[in-house]
């Protein structure tokens, strides 16, 4: 039920980091898990049968739109959003971030993007997880990550991982919801994991029964195929090498992907500041567009987006960068708001 346990310990290692006293202590245990949002639905099912604090959920506003979804199809737990993106500056609004989880109730459940957040692509720096998880203490919330993009955010594992680990060494209990569908282009095999960080090793392992428990009355045995992929680049140093070299090539190249979208905005003078496509992380950026602009780039340019302005940077080319921005360029000026 739990899945293969030389990926999910692989997995957690990864995570957590190699010399990390959770793991030393046997306090971290993890289950293979239907990709990330198996993970998340694994543990919102836990948090709704045994988490004996509050079951409001807090999620950013924006946030990846499943998140919702799956709250709100399981009865008991509450969807509450916390302030997260600030559209003047285009950056994380931590006051109003801070003010929301401070204002939630005591021992709220915390979803928190761990890395290249989706949609927006906007982190926290180190010093604002900070005052993220001096909150989350106060209150004693639960922080829940979303682990979907690791590598993605700077091209380097141990940097997008930080902020669990702040968590980890500050003795927090808390899960992580991991995803490998993009980050070793397993979309198909539903490949990621739940990892779970208690207090104790006894209480770590009680939980893990349980989650196994709740694993068997879904669909009882994860799939093995992907995993035993998985487990190999992980395991393997040569495998783990090249896995690492292609996620930074990936990284890389978004980063490249926003520099011609960047240049190509400045070059036609598109009016508004634009340095934060450059300043975003991962695969997404929040251009700033308003709905009116996103449909009249759909329909009219056919460059295709969400209507809240959020466009896949993994599109953007040296060789559409032009197109797109012109398209921009036109939706700005000739949108017509409701």
């Amino acid at each position: 039920m739990g899945g293969l346990q030389s990926f999910t310990d692989a997995a957690t290692r990864l995570v957590l980091g190699e010399n990390s006293p959770v793991i030393a202590e046997d306090r971290a245990v993890a289950l293979q898990s239907l990709s990330g949002t198996g993970a998340l639905h694994l543990a919102f099912q836990f948090i709704r049968q045994f988490y004996p604090g509050c079951k409001d959920i807090l999620v950013s506003n924006p946030s990846w739109g499943n998140h919702k979804l799956m709250v709100d199809t399981i009865p008991g737990l509450n969807f509450v959003q916390y302030a997260y993106y600030d559209p003047t500056t285009m950056g994380v609004d931590l006051e109003g971030m801070c003010r929301d989880l401070e204002n939630a109730k005591d021992g709220s459940v915390v979803v928190l993007h761990a890395c290249a957040h989706n949609p927006t692509g906007i982190d926290p720096t180190m010093p604002q997880w900070e005052k993220i998880a001096e909150v989350c203490k106060k209150k004693n919330h639960f922080p829940l990550f979303d682990l979907a993009y690791l590598g993605y955010a700077t091209g380097d594992f141990d940097q997008d991982a930080a902020s669990i680990r702040l968590f980890a060494n500050l003795g927090f209990e808390f899960m992580v919801c991991q995803s490998f569908a993009k980050i070793m282009g397993l979309y198909c095999e539903r490949i990621g994991c739940l990892i779970f960080a208690g207090r104790t090793a006894e209480i770590a392992h009680k939980c893990l029964s349980q989650m196994k428990i709740i694993v068997r009355s879904i669909y009882s045995n994860p799939p093995a195929h992907g995993a035993r992929i998985a487990s190999m680049c992980l395991n393997n140093r040569e495998m783990r090498q090249e896995w690492e070299d292609c996620v930074k090539e990936m990284h890389a190249r978004i980063r490249r992907s926003r520099t011609y979208l960047h240049t190509a905005l400045k070059t036609l003078n598109v009016p508004g500041s634009w340095d934060h496509i450059l300043q975003q992380n991962g695969m997404f950026s929040y251009t700033g567009l308003t709905k009116a602009q996103c449909e009249l780039m759909i329909e009219k340019h056919h460059v295709y987006l969400l209507k809240s302005g959020r466009i896949s940077m993994c599109g953007i080319t040296q060789d559409n960068a032009k197109y797109v921005a012109s398209a921009m360029h036109d939706a700005i000026l000739n949108a017509k708001e409701n």
